[in-house]
């Protein structure tokens, strides 16, 4: 294991602490590194068989995240199922306003609480985290209304310091790029399709498949906003490289393909 320093391992105990005080809880896991790093704590400290988890897959769902969450059940043998939301049938959501978050987390969280109650299960947790209050979060209204626990916000557990907890706990997800749904990549008030979704999901993995970490492609219709590490962003400029881009993103249906020279961030479009 790797060295955990003193303040977080002072937190890690806490949380653990916080955990034993449920019998049982359902996990709402999206694979990213927040919700691994929940999941994998319930079960060591709850005991597997008391733990639920409930994943849940849409349109908005990035392919590779699905593939790896799937992964990360069955490397540890959890007790999960999965779910399909229909966020996209929601006009209230399709119409992307800014509050589109709050609108997709009300159905999850409905779904994961009947859930629970089906299982006599008498808590959910979820994955956020200290750092989501600084953040544009609408969905945290949600997350109150369904009286959903966040264990590592509680706790005042940062990014930072779960991927350290992570790392020092060897779970494989301590380095995962940050998530979110591929909804996020499109501008306010511009309507989501699926086809708009599933052009931005094969771009993206594209560019990972090119070496590329952090990666984000903002869709402007026939533009596509390319955003990666500033440590990478020379890369995209190789000859080989924006070559392979350009003639991939083109065969997608991009007419125009920009790169941001800002930079990988995140929120970018909340600006």
């Amino acid at each position: 294991m790797s060295f955990l320093n003193k303040p977080a391992l002072k937190k890690l105990k806490c949380l653990e602490s916080y955990i034993s005080k449920f019998n049982k809880a359902v996990i709402a896991y999206s694979g990213g590194v927040d919700s691994s790093l929940l999941l994998k704590l319930s079960c060591d400290v709850l005991g597997k068989q008391n733990v639920l988890a409930v994943t849940a897959f849409s349109e908005t769902y990035p392919q590779k995240d699905k593939e790896q969450a799937l992964s990360f059940i069955r490397k540890y043998s959890v007790n999960a199922i999965t779910i399909n939301t229909l966020e996209l049938q929601n006009p209230e959501f399709n119409k992307n306003p800014k509050n589109r978050c709050y609108h997709c987390k009300h159905e999850l969280f409905a779904k994961i609480t009947a859930i629970a109650k089906k299982h006599n299960i008498p808590v959910i947790f979820d994955g956020s985290n200290y750092d989501d209050l600084s953040d544009f979060r609408p969905g945290r209204k949600a997350v109150k209304q369904f009286k959903v626990k966040s264990p590592l916000l509680e706790n005042k557990i940062t990014k930072q310091e779960v991927r350290e907890i992570s790392r020092h706990l060897r779970l494989p997800t301590w380095n995962k790029p940050q998530m979110a749904c591929l909804a996020s990549r499109i501008p306010y008030g511009t309507r989501i399709t699926t086809n708009s979704l599933t052009k931005i999901d094969k771009a993206e993995n594209y560019l990972r498949g090119l070496g590329f970490y952090n990666v984000r492609v903002r869709h402007y219709g026939e533009i596509a906003r390319i955003e990666v590490s500033k440590e990478q962003i020379n890369k995209l400029f190789h000859t080989n490289t924006s070559e392979k881009i350009l003639r991939k993103f083109k065969t997608l249906g991009y007419k125009y393909i920009t790169i941001d020279l800002e930079g990988y961030r995140t929120g970018s479009m909340n600006l």
